[in-house]
């Protein structure tokens, strides 16, 4: 009962969040708070929500219901497919995870979906094992664009995008850049339906030489930068036109090592918290949201 009585409340503060047009997560990647210091912080920064790996164990999972309670943060859960395992248990393991974060009525789950080295089939079953779910449950699964998944490039997502339908997708296009080694300035035209299918932003920077900037403020990426406004600002607008409900994004600037350190000491040479802020901020200034 006590369970139920939460799921109410999150509901609620879920339908007192859909009246703004973007709501913002926090990623915590590389974490080291408690997740009451972490929420607490995430909040003061002036997010909605955080985006996380669903934690296995039941100390962990209170302390995390007991944070989100208390600073009226959303929740996005992430799921992934393991990659060690073959196909078939990867599969049942993937739909097991997805079964229990479902009863956590989370605004989304965001999956790191399949494996680069699976067959078009193979990835297919995970996408539709997925689909059913969300139906069932009628909460948004999407389907990430990530490197070592089926949506490692784009040619290959829009052909998956042509066979499946429903398929949703999380927009993080800092991984194409790297893996097309370009700012994929000549291919508005290819990126159209990925835009239409993105419901989730990952916000985070990428250049032609790799999926993070060192630092977004800085001069030296600015074009970078406004590419990546400029795609996120196109998959808003269509978001906006298409659906009542709010678009959600991730700020996702990643700790040492996927951010630059300096040889040696491996000290970040910027600060992880500060860049998934500006970010945000940029969107906001964009998109003329206070």
């Amino acid at each position: 009962m006590k369970y139920l009585l939460y799921i109410f409340l999150f509901s609620l503060s879920i339908q007192n969040f859909a009246q703004e047009k973007i709501l913002f997560f926090q990623i915590n990647w590389g974490n080291t708070l408690s997740w009451d210091a972490f929420c607490e912080k995430t909040k003061a920064s002036g997010y909605d929500g955080i985006e996380v790996w669903f934690p296995h164990d039941a100390k962990n999972q209170e302390e995390l219901k007991a944070a989100l309670k208390k600073h009226e943060l959303a929740v996005i859960f992430l799921n992934g497919t393991n990659r060690s395992l073959p196909f078939n248990e990867g599969l049942a393991d993937f739909k097991k995870n997805l079964e229990k974060i479902i009863t956590w009525n989370p605004v989304a789950i965001n999956c790191h979906t399949g494996n680069d080295f699976f067959t078009f089939e193979q990835n297919k079953a995970i996408i539709d094992a997925s689909n059913a779910v969300s139906k069932k449950h009628n909460i948004p699964i999407y389907h990430e664009t990530h490197r070592g998944r089926f949506s490692y490039n784009l040619p290959d997502t829009n052909n998956y995008l042509k066979e499946i339908p429903e398929l949703k997708l999380t927009l993080d296009i800092s991984h194409w850049m790297v893996v097309h080694e370009s700012l994929l300035q000549n291919q508005d035209k290819e990126l159209e339906e990925v835009i239409t299918k993105s419901h989730h932003i990952h916000a985070r920077v990428g250049y032609a030489e790799g999926p993070q900037v060192n630092d977004p403020e800085a001069p030296e990426w600015a074009t970078a930068v406004n590419r990546h406004l400029d795609i996120w600002e196109k998959v808003i607008k269509k978001q906006w036109k298409n659906s009542d409900k709010p678009i959600t994004i991730t700020t996702e600037f990643g700790p040492a090592d996927y951010m630059h350190t300096l040889p040696y000491t491996r000290v970040p040479i910027a600060d992880q918290w500060k860049a998934n802020v500006y970010i945000m901020n940029a969107i906001k200034k964009r998109m003329q949201i206070k």
